[in-house]
């Protein structure tokens, strides 16, 4: 069995993008901690397949912001200890109101739902309530509640200058696919890309393209990492 001090699921609410606290901040601390969590990434492909080649080839597109979920447990049937010692409830609407509001309200300042952190042993999370569903288990003769799960999903917060710098995605290391617009032209397309030009007779070769010069609006173009453009 492993002992150690007992830390409980904390998530504070801010009104600020920066997560800086103001008075209007706020935090829930969990009466009792989610048996797991779950942290999802997801990774964007395009799958097309690109004009002049025989094959799907999937390129990278972005990468999603991870996403975090969980299971909390509101219990007032005495089985679970109350919030505030000495206090016991008569059912769990209180602080089941006040933990919507950690996650669900919305600021009248910034109009905007709150940012959120959330802490619990080596997990640091920031980010926003993507959604929440709560299920009503167990009630009292009157109708209130003693028994509700509730389980949130939550999506990463990133800097847009972090996530550029992490993903490098204008880099010309990496295949780019553009969409023709009206107006544009190899070279063009090619110096936006590469910062050269020079590259447009062999983006030309590999999409099969026999006329360079007269480029439909629409068509896809593939751009290869620059050092496959150099061969």
């Amino acid at each position: 069995m492993l002992k150690g001090n007992l830390k409980k699921l904390k998530i504070v609410s801010y009104t600020r993008a920066d997560y800086s606290e103001d008075s209007r901040s706020l935090v829930y601390i969990a009466t009792i901690n989610p048996e797991s969590y779950q942290l999802d990434y997801k990774i964007e492909y395009n799958g097309e397949q690109g004009q002049g080649t025989n094959g799907v080839q999937q390129r990278y597109l972005f990468t999603h912001p991870e996403e975090l979920s969980f299971e909390f447990l509101f219990d007032a049937t005495g089985v679970l200890p109350a919030p505030i010692q000495g206090q016991p409830r008569d059912d769990i609407w209180a602080e089941l109101q006040y933990f919507q509001n950690v996650l669900v309200g919305y600021d009248g300042t910034s109009h905007q739902p709150r940012h959120l952190k959330l802490f619990w042993g080596t997990l640091l999370f920031k980010g926003r309530l993507s959604t929440l569903n709560i299920q009503y288990k167990l009630f009292r003769p009157d109708g209130r509640p003693l028994r509700a799960v509730a389980t949130a999903a939550f999506k990463k917060s990133e800097e847009e200058e972090l996530r550029v710098l992490r993903e490098n995605a204008q880099s010309p290391d990496v295949t780019h696919m553009r969409t023709v617009t009206a107006g544009d032209n190899l070279p063009l397309l090619c110096h936006r890309i590469y910062g050269d030009s020079r590259y447009y007779l062999e983006v030309a070769r590999i999409n099969g393209l026999s006329d360079f010069r007269n480029l439909k609006a629409g068509d896809e173009i593939i751009f290869p990492p620059l050092e496959k453009a150099r061969r």
